[in-house]
């Protein structure tokens, strides 16, 4: 007769839950203000993460929802948050060339000199003046 089995370190992967957050990741990026407000509101995390440490708000700042990354940040969802590779949502949005969702990222306390690249490189990078100015760099 053996005993229970040993605990394991690994959080147990419900297959639904694994589900549900990919549903929401997805809805993320479409930018489905609404319905990712909704399963925030019902007790998703604002800060929840994939395997790349990419959050809803980064997803949605990437993809250009500036409603989305709006209804996010209200719900509180951290503006400065880098992913595993150390890149922020703002510095997706100015790769996107997504300004309204810059300037609603910046609002929240993002810091565009902050993640590998930073917002300020991207816009260097990619020839975006109009950020540069509003981030104050040239």
């Amino acid at each position: 007769m053996t005993g229970p089995a040993p605990e394991s370190n690994e959080p147990a992967h419900d297959p639904e839950v694994l589900q549900l957050a990919a549903k929401v990741f997805d809805l993320a990026r479409q930018g489905d203000t609404d319905t990712v407000a909704a399963y925030v509101d019902a007790g998703v995390p604002p800060n929840l993460s994939n395997e790349k440490g990419d959050t809803l708000l980064m997803l949605a700042a990437y993809h250009g929802h500036a409603d989305t990354v709006r209804a996010l940040l209200e719900r509180g969802a951290d503006a400065t948050r880098v992913n595993d590779q150390g890149q922020t949502p703002i510095a997706g949005a100015v790769f996107k060339g997504a300004s309204d969702v810059v300037r609603t990222l910046l609002d929240a306390g993002a810091d565009p000199a902050a993640g590998q690249p930073s917002a300020i490189d991207t816009a260097r990078m990619f020839g975006r003046t109009e950020l540069l100015e509003l981030f104050g760099a040239r």
